[in-house]
């Protein structure tokens, strides 16, 4: 069969590959499918740009996936405006974090004909070869579909537990220098940086995550080497982005994965999302020898209390004896801090500022967001539950409007109050990282005109 996969637009000048619909792409291939990739992001094309597409080309299979944000589900009605606006219109299928909760809403939305719940390599071969040979749907499982304006769900699918057996990402279909100069930190202007995902899943349970997925799957040490070895040798890339939920799932885990890496000469930067609790002297400094020079860390949080209503199982505490012992080791982290869970004030605000003032290394622009109750998250099914949200409509078409405004407001604030005291917060982070630029910019001229530089390049921004 044809397939058209959809890389939606998110607005920004340089994208993230689309690493669910690469994995998509290369298990149709696997399967003896034709997979053809339209590139909204890099392009961004008008929604008519993707009619046009399917007027003039027969594809028998369009499918698209999405995440849970506000931009994201505007940018699948207007996907899915054009998709049924085309005179060859083909078989709709959807996928992603953001269907995958509350399916039937968005096969109403979209007009789709069927949304792949949750992971999607072994479900989607499955659902294409039953569309090729005219068989029931009603068999495949993890799928779910509309059959006489009511939603049917099909039996759950288990997760694919040896995650080395899927293939690597169909690169060669997507534009692979657009992907590549993405920038983190401390990467050079002539590095090339890419994504790469060592596991899959968390073994912990915070309350505002929407992971559906129970447990981790991690992949060998030489399946992540190989795949490393080739984007280095066949794209130039010489910074990988490790995009795992995290990690360091565990000490012996990122230990095992890092002395690969030292064994295997790999020679490249990479930067990781961890946990401060798994953040010792002993796993930091073989990560810091492995090439790791930024990990990015959920810290959320810097009052007990909270940690323990998020269910977050880390400590004040243990967040900063992690972070220092990153610094220790030479290797910048990453401060994720977000305000608005339960029982949230004024006070927990400015412990949480007050913590990235002190511990901020300027690697990152880091402000404050609110939490949001994403469907499938514990927090969305609480506020449900609480009356603060009517449904998954009330969610997408009325609170969910924007990341950095409220959507639920679970504190002890008003909404006023609240959004007082986020500015208040926000704007003393502002003024400490511009500050610490302007200083840093003029250190690079006092050099330039006094020591004569002649290293200077200009003030450029990446």
């Amino acid at each position: 069969m044809r397939v058209l996969l959809v890389v939606y637009d998110n607005d920004s000048h340089i994208h993230w590959f689309p690493h669910g619909l690469g994995y998509i792409a290369a298990v149709l291939r696997m399967a003896g499918h034709e997979v053809v990739v339209y590139n909204k992001d890099k392009y961004h094309y008008p929604e008519e740009d993707l009619t046009d597409c399917l007027n003039k080309n027969k594809f028998d299979v369009i499918a698209f996936s999405l995440i849970a944000g506000y931009y994201q589900y505007r940018e699948f009605l207007g996907i899915s405006r054009a998709i049924n606006a085309s005179k060859n219109r083909p078989f709709y299928i959807l996928g992603g974090h953001g269907p995958s909760p509350e399916p039937e809403y968005f096969l109403k939305k979209a007009n789709a004909d069927v949304v792949v719940i949750g992971e999607g390599e072994a479900t989607i071969v499955d659902l294409l070869d039953a569309l090729e040979y005219k068989k029931s749907l009603s068999a495949i499982k993890g799928i779910a579909y509309l059959e006489g304006g009511k939603i049917i769900i099909t039996e759950h699918r288990e997760t694919i537990k040896d995650i080395d057996s899927i293939p690597h990402p169909a690169w060669e279909l997507f534009p692979m220098d657009y992907y590549s100069l993405m920038r983190e930190p401390h990467i050079k202007n002539n590095e090339k940086c890419f994504p790469v995902i060592s596991g899959r899943g968390c073994p912990f349970k915070c309350n505002f995550c929407y992971r559906m997925d129970k447990g981790i799957r991690v992949r060998s040490p030489e399946s992540v080497i190989e795949e490393i070895q080739i984007l280095q040798k066949d794209y130039g890339i010489s910074y990988i982005a490790f995009t795992d939920e995290l990690l360091m799932s565990s000490p012996k885990r990122t230990i095992e994965l890092c002395e690969a890496f030292i064994k295997a000469e790999l020679n490249i930067k990479w930067s990781c999302n961890g946990r401060l609790n798994y953040a010792t002297a002993d796993v930091l400094n073989v990560m810091k020898r492995a090439g790791c020079v930024f990990i990015g860390y959920g810290i959320e949080c810097l009052d007990n209390e909270i940690l323990k209503v998020m269910n977050k199982n880390l400590t004040v505490d243990q967040i900063i004896k992690g972070i220092e012992a990153t610094f220790a080791a030479g290797i910048s982290p990453g401060f994720n801090v977000i305000f608005g869970n339960i029982g949230e004030n004024e006070k927990t605000l400015a412990a949480g500022v007050n913590f990235l003032l002190k511990y901020d290394d300027h690697s990152q622009l880091r402000t404050i967001r609110p939490v949001t109750p994403y469907p499938g998250s514990p927090l969305y099914y609480y506020a449900l539950e609480k009356g603060l949200l009517k449904d998954v409509a009330d969610f997408y078409e009325n609170k969910h409007i924007n990341s950095d405004l409220l959507s639920v407001n679970f504190t002890t604030l008003s909404d006023d109050e609240f959004y007082k005291c986020l500015f208040a917060a926000n704007k003393r982070l502002l003024e400490n990282y511009h500050k610490h630029k302007i200083q840093e910019h003029s250190d690079t001229f006092s050099k330039l005109y006094f020591e004569k530089n002649t290293n200077f390049r200009g003030l450029r921004q990446t």
